[in-house]
């Protein structure tokens, strides 16, 4: 009897182990694969300039779980990604970042299109705006190289570069997207030329916070006032400063 007995608890405790992960594996390609499409304009600028400057401190710092973490984080809250695909995209950009930095030359870099590529893909899926993924995944790269090699390029080629990748994502005249090119790039700037003259103070960070801010207030200006013309939601871009 007590044999008996035990045998139905395994089969009772197998039948909802069974349940509990065919429930899971639902879940995970519901949450990978059902089509949906957000309007990712509505994002919160200060809230993207505050993640934007954890991100680079982490990635400075070499600090690749947590860059991840506020990556998927962004992902989710600002652009609305379901949870298991906002990780594994962040996990695309977060690699893609770290290729970047070990690289010497732009054959190294370019190591990291690859993964750039999976990003912008993954970016693309949730948004009906018709930008181009591989241009967007190429003009990432490109100033993020133009970023490592700052000293041989003319002042204004890193605000230029930023500013092409706005217009391709978000579909909009490279003036309108200038001014945010611009500050974004001071803000590079400033915590490029502190890390080189003894060391990144927390009034600095503070300081370039503070310009990211304007910087995608100005962006989602911008959008906006491209959505009242055209009619185009709009989608994110990778917000890591690499060097």
């Amino acid at each position: 009897m007590s044999s008996e007995r035990s045998r139905r608890t395994r089969k009772i405790v197998v039948r909802v182990i069974v349940l509990v992960l065919a429930l899971l594996i639902c879940v995970v390609l519901y949450d990978l694969y059902f089509p949906r499409t957000t309007h990712m304009r509505e994002f919160d600028p200060d809230e993207v300039a505050r993640l934007e400057t954890a991100m680079w401190r982490s990635y400075y710092d070499k600090q690749r779980l947590r860059l991840f973490n506020e990556l998927s984080e962004l992902l989710r809250t600002q652009y609305h990604m379901p949870l298991i695909r906002s990780n594994s995209t962040a996990y695309y950009a977060a690699n893609a970042a770290f290729v970047f930095k070990q690289g010497k030359q732009r054959a190294d870099y370019e190591k990291a299109l690859p993964d750039l590529l999976k990003f912008y893909s993954e970016i693309r899926k949730l948004s009906d705006i018709p930008f181009d993924v591989d241009r967007a995944a190429r003009l990432e790269l490109e100033w993020w190289i133009i970023h490592r090699q700052r000293a041989q390029h003319a002042p204004g080629d890193l605000d230029k570069a930023l500013a092409e990748l706005q217009a391709e994502i978000y579909q909009v005249p490279i003036e309108r997207v200038m001014e945010h090119g611009r500050l974004r790039a001071e803000a590079m700037t400033i915590r490029d030329t502190k890390a080189e003259n003894g060391g990144v103070t927390e009034a600095d960070w503070a300081r370039i916070n503070e310009l990211l801010k304007e910087s995608w207030r100005l962006l989602a200006k911008a959008v906006k006032s491209n959505q009242s013309s055209a009619g185009f939601p709009i989608q994110t871009s990778l917000k890591i400063s690499t060097t």
